[in-house]
């Protein structure tokens, strides 16, 4: 059944403002470009001013009120973070097995709460807590001891192993690993000796872990990743590691073991950790770069080492003129060499 609400009940839910016809009825969200009749848009990039000219959406979100556009607007402080809000409201609900599928395997002492979906080739290990309305999707290994908190989603072919720890309304996408063995040997001659990895990974409540994510336990103790962290796919969490809460990290970000990543973090894609370093709260990482060292709390930084993004991007302009200076080098020798010469037969 489609959902259908007028732009007052939406604008009720969003704290916002109509201006024109607040009784025209939504069906769902779209881009200016590609949005129908029923379909509400939104406009968080003054560069596509020339879209709402030509959108066929029934209404427009939108920071001021655009002359360009005759239908009704939602007046926001924020379009990107209302779009969110009402792409949330249409958002078709996540599909569910009606219960615990006979093809799934529970083993020994396990708990399952109430209203769980439990989808065909599950597995869950032996003492293992699974909250209330958890959905597990096909393909999901859970190994002993694990719990998993309250309406938590893990995707297909997530691998959580023994002992791990879940929170509350976490999603986990498809082919991540949570409890892998963290990357320690000890040199003994030429072979590497294993150290084993006897910790754990705790992941607190409303966590988003993306796909293919590789999150180690600990050596001893715990790797943590704290409320509200987001990370996208591809990443690699090292053992020991503490996230603090609500970083977001992009894809393919490698973090070295105990490192610890301080709250409100960002982190762009590709960027390299050592070890043992901590990185300050708020601090805003470029993408591509190498962090060799620790950096306090509210700095911006970039580049292999990471130094202040502005010094990087005048180190970046100079690099292109390397050839000119070195010219140029060249060019300043060979005049003082020849003043050299001069002065000596002088």
């Amino acid at each position: 059944m489609t959902l259908e609400l007028t732009l007052k009940q939406i604008a009720k839910s969003i704290c916002a403002t109509v201006e024109g016809d607040d009784q025209v009825l939504i069906t769902g969200i779209n881009s200016l470009v590609l949005a129908e009749k029923g379909e509400i848009s939104f406009l968080s990039d003054p560069r596509l001013k020339s879209q709402v000219r030509t959108t066929k959406a029934s209404a427009v979100i939108t920071k001021e009120i655009i002359s360009l556009y005759q239908g009704p607007q939602m007046i926001v402080a924020d379009p990107s973070l209302a779009y969110a809000k009402v792409a949330t409201i249409f958002a078709p609900a996540i599909p569910r097995f009606p219960g615990i599928s006979e093809k799934s395997i529970i083993g020994k002492g396990a708990h399952i709460g109430k209203d769980v979906s439990i989808y065909p080739f599950v597995y869950i290990g032996r003492e293992s807590i699974i909250d209330n309305e958890v959905t597990l999707f096909p393909g999901v290994y859970i190994g002993d001891r694990v719990t998993i908190g309250k309406e938590s989603v893990i995707y297909s072919n997530v691998a959580i192993m023994s002992d791990c720890v879940i929170g509350k309304k976490v999603i986990i996408h498809a082919g991540t690993v949570i409890g892998s063995d963290g990357f320690g040997f000890a040199k003994e001659c030429d072979k590497n000796i294993k150290i084993p990895q006897t910790g754990i990974v705790q992941i607190e409540d409303e966590v988003e872990i993306g796909a293919q994510n590789a999150i180690d336990r600990a050596s001893l103790g715990k790797t943590v990743i704290k409320r509200g962290v987001k990370t996208d796919n591809l990443v690699q969490i090292g053992h020991n590691v503490v996230v603090s809460e609500n970083t977001i990290i992009v894809a393919q970000v490698g973090i070295a073991g105990s490192t610890k990543i301080g709250k409100n973090v960002i982190i762009g894609g590709q960027v390299g950790f050592t070890d043992h370093i901590e990185i300050g709260d708020r601090v805003i990482i470029g993408s591509k770069s190498g962090v060799a060292k620790s950096i306090p709390a509210d700095q911006v930084v970039s580049g292999i080492p990471t130094m202040p993004h502005r010094l990087w991007l005048k180190t970046r302009g100079h690099i292109r003129r390397l050839p000119e200076y070195s010219e140029r080098l060249k060019e300043l020798e060979d005049r003082v060499k020849e003043l050299e010469k001069q002065l000596k037969k002088g």
